[in-house]
């Protein structure tokens, strides 16, 4: 893991197209602003462990993961679109 230290303002590079700036950060809160070219997804890590548990879940289900894959795929996408509204 790479550990930095940024100040308010200041940003890290990702690659080429991705930019992380830190906000502002008090009281043991960091405030992010990211920037990522839309077919990037950007999620916070615990909606990526759901996505991820509700894949494993669904993956278990054998022929029923089946029947319910479109309903988990219509989840999944509400839930990556709640977030990218936020």
């Amino acid at each position: 893991m790479l550990v930095l230290t940024r100040k308010t303002g200041e940003a890290i590079r990702i690659g080429s197209r991705v930019q992380v700036v830190v906000l502002s950060a008090s009281r043991g809160q960091v405030r992010l602003g990211i920037e990522a070219p839309p077919g990037v997804i950007v999620l916070r890590e615990e909606v990526h462990e759901r996505i991820a548990e509700a894949n494993r879940q669904a993956a278990l289900g054998g022929v029923e993961a089946e029947a319910e894959d479109a309903a988990q795929r219509e989840q999944t996408e509400e839930i990556v679109e709640a977030e990218a509204s936020r």
